[in-house]
């Protein structure tokens, strides 16, 4: 019997649809692959392999009865574990929501079930999504696929490794500031943050909830657009959630503007990832209209206030587990907590309010002249577990700070991106992001396609090899 390799979600569809493969086939090698790679990846909390199973016999009874039910039916999937499935625990890679019981599915479940897909376990995540390395004090790390002695970045570092790892071809991450981009860019995927709004957060853990959003890890582009747009649009619940078409994806990208991001965009490289950046931009020239620096307003204190949004609205979520049980908490996240609480409200509505005005701003001065924007995802190559350990010291918050520092502008901006590996250093990707303006996620991917295509992108993807059953 030969052996079939899919290596996006649309050849697994494809595969089995046309009865060449089962859903049982894909199933069992995923499963497979996340208990055998769980010593090396921890990517998982659960695997549910029984579950699992019956959802992919469903699944091929369904299609040979001629009823499939989705674009991707039968392609089995798994998800950072803060997306409620009915009738399965939601932890949240938490020991106080160790045992909580979704009564519902979220509404991005929901909508991937109609789909076609169904999940094989619940990934490793930074507990409660606070922690941009992907540690977890309760389950321990997820560790990056591509080195082990490299964090996956976080929070959603378990959907990271199993991308990156080739155990599934998605997993749905959150980003409230870098948590879907950090990982993608440490595990050498793709990964999408949309438009603050697109995406419905019914079903979803909270965190900051004027910044979270809801999005896809893939290994292609084109597999992360599909996701995306299975999961957008409103809900009739999530009532922050707008109703705006999401435009296709174009391969002709001749009239673009694509601007190259500056000041504090372009500080700090290092010699790999300014060379990252250099080599991306004169390999997507010929295929734009033009592509230039681009002038962006002073983002310099944008982190501090991203910060105090984010870890207020985090302090009124958990205010009363915090006052009722503290200990259950991983110490550094108690820590957080504590701090966040204390922040004062006026400090808080004083930073929702500079953040309109910075995002006017922004669109007005950084997007005059181009359609896209151009920057690093991290300024350095994916760092050192032993450089973001406790026990690393001032080292810590250095690297952590900067980490941050080029992703959490765009969440605290709204803004939509792309996260993609355009080199390969050594066997560690450097990644970029393609930013563009709020609803035009179809820009910044199909600007991002197109670099897949110039720089033969796919070398961190593993293709791994399913077997049909006999």
């Amino acid at each position: 019997m030969s052996i079939l390799d899919p290596a996006t979600i649309a050849e697994a569809a494809s595969l089995i649809q046309s009865g060449k493969v089962s859903s049982v086939d894909l199933t069992l090698a995923a499963l497979d692959r996340a208990e055998e790679s769980q010593s090396r990846l921890n990517a998982f909390i659960t695997v549910d392999r029984e579950d699992a199973l019956i959802s992919a016999r469903a699944a091929d009874r369904a299609l040979a009865e001629g009823r499939a039910v989705g674009p991707l039916h039968g392609v089995p999937l798994a998800h950072k574990d803060m997306y409620d499935h009915a009738g399965k625990v939601t932890g949240c890679g938490s020991k106080i929501r160790a045992d909580h019981v979704a009564a519902k599915n979220a509404s991005v479940i929901e909508r991937l079930e109609a789909a076609g897909t169904f999940t094989i376990g619940r990934l490793n995540m930074s507990e409660f999504a606070m922690g941009p390395t992907g540690h977890n004090h309760h389950h321990g790390r997820a560790i990056n696929p591509l080195d082990s002695d490299r964090i996956t970045g976080g929070s959603s570092s378990g959907s990271g490794a199993a991308v990156g790892g080739g155990v599934v071809l998605a997993a749905l991450g959150s980003d409230t500031g870098g948590s879907i981009r950090l990982p993608a860019a440490c595990c050498g995927v793709v990964g999408i943050k949309p438009t603050q709004g697109r995406v419905p957060r019914t079903g979803v853990m909270p965190l900051s909830f004027s910044q979270d959003c809801v999005g896809p890890l893939t290994r292609t582009v084109d597999d992360a657009f599909t996701i995306l747009r299975l999961i957008s649009g409103p809900d009739g619940k999530d009532l922050t959630c707008v109703d705006a078409p999401l435009k296709p994806l174009s391969e002709d990208i001749s009239a673009l503007r694509i601007g190259l991001g500056g000041g504090m965009f372009a500080d700090r490289l290092t010699k790999e990832v300014e060379g990252a950046m250099q080599e991306t931009a004169r390999a997507l020239a010929p295929h734009v209209l033009s592509i230039a620096d681009t002038s962006m307003p002073d983002l310099g204190g944008i982190a501090e206030l991203a910060n105090v949004v984010a870890m207020s609205e985090a302090g009124a979520v958990h205010f009363d587990g915090m006052r009722e049980r503290p200990e259950d908490f991983g110490p550094q996240l108690r820590s957080r907590l504590a701090q966040a609480i204390a922040v004062p409200a006026p400090i808080y509505l004083r930073a929702l309010q500079i953040r309109a005005r910075l995002t006017a701003d922004f669109l007005e001065m950084a997007f005059a002249n181009c359609d896209a924007i151009l920057v690093p995802a991290m300024p350095f190559l994916p760092p050192l577990d032993s450089e973001v350990n406790v026990g690393a010291g001032s080292t810590m918050t250095t690297v952590i700070s900067g980490m941050t520092a080029f992703t959490r502008p765009f969440s605290f901006l709204g803004l939509p991106v792309v996260t993609l590996p355009v080199a390969n250093c050594d066997g560690l990707p450097v990644a970029i992001q393609v930013v563009a303006r709020p609803w035009r996620e179809d820009i910044a991917a199909s600007v991002a396609r197109k670099l897949e295509t110039v720089l033969a992108l796919g070398r961190f993807h593993p293709r791994p090899s399913i077997r049909p059953a006999a």
